[in-house]
C-alpha cells in the first residue's frame, strides 16, 4: 500500500521542498495535472530527477492524442501516466499499448465513467485503476471519497491494482483499509498541513498498522 503524494498548484521549486520535506514518508510523487499545464514536462523531469528512487506519476489525464502525449511522460521521466476512463476506448488502448512500450504503467481515472465504462476496463488487467472524487466537487459541492461506496457499483476483479483519491484525510484513512489498496493519493492533507512531514509521518503510520495486522 503506497502513499502517493500529490502536488499541485505550486512551482515545480515548491513541490520539490515538500517533497524533500515528506520525502521519507511517501513512496510516489505525483506531477499535479496543474503542474504539467504551467510549467509542461519540465516538471516531470524535475522531480523524477530530484527522486529517482521513487515512483513518479505524471497526472496527465489523457483524453486524446494518446500515443504522443504518454510518450512526453515517459520521456520525461515519468514512471505512470494516467488517462482518462471516460476517453474512447482506442484512446485507452494506445495509452496502455504506449506504457507497455516503455516498460512504465497506466493508471485509468475513473472520474465521471459510468458502470458499464467501468466494467469495460476492467479488461486492463496492467493497469491500477483510480477511484476519485474531483477537486470541483470536492472544493464546490463539499463532496469527498467516501469509504462505503468509493468503487462504485462495479467492483473491479480480485487481484487488480486500485487506487483512491479525492479529499483523503488522516481521520478518513482508516475506512479505506478493508479495500487494500495499491495507491492512496494525498494532496492537501499533507502539503498545507501546519507540518507537512508529521502529517505524512501518521498516514505512513496508519498504513504500516495496518500491513502488521494483515500479516498476522
Amino acid at each position: 500500500m503506497n502513499i502517493q503524494l500529490a502536488l499541485d498548484r505550486m512551482t515545480i521549486p515548491e513541490a520539490i521542498r515538500m517533497a524533500r520535506t515528506v520525502r521519507e514518508h511517501v513512496d510516489w510523487i505525483e506531477v499535479g495535472t496543474s503542474l504539467i499545464k504551467e510549467f509542461g514536462m519540465d516538471s516531470v523531469t524535475a522531480l523524477k530527477r530530484e527522486f529517482p528512487e521513487k515512483t513518479v506519476v505524471a497526472d496527465m489525464k489523457t483524453f486524446d492524442n494518446a500515443r504522443y502525449e504518454f510518450e512526453l511522460c515517459f520521456k520525461a521521466g515519468a514512471d505512470v501516466a494516467t488517462v482518462m476512463g471516460a476517453a474512447p476506448m482506442v484512446t485507452v488502448e494506445a495509452c496502455m499499448d504506449t506504457a507497455a512500450k516503455f516498460g512504465r504503467t497506466a493508471m485509468i481515472d475513473l472520474l465521471h465513467t459510468s458502470e458499464e465504462q467501468k466494467a469495460a476496463l476492467y479488461r486492463f488487467t496492467d493497469a491500477i485503476l483510480c477511484y476519485h472524487v474531483s477537486k470541483d466537487e470536492q472544493e464546490q459541492a463539499g463532496q469527498a471519497l467516501q469509504s462505503g461506496g468509493w468503487a462504485g457499483g462495479t467492483k473491479a476483479p480480485a487481484g487488480m491494482k486500485t487506487a483512491i483519491a479525492g479529499g483523503i484525510k488522516l481521520a478518513s484513512l482508516p475506512g479505506f483499509m478493508a479495500f487494500d489498496p495499491h495507491v492512496i493519493i494525498v494532496g492537501s492533507a499533507i502539503t498545507k498541513a501546519d507540518d507537512p512531514r508529521e502529517e505524512a509521518f501518521l498516514f505512513r503510520n496508519v498504513i504500516n498498522k495496518q500491513k502488521e495486522i494483515q500479516a498476522l
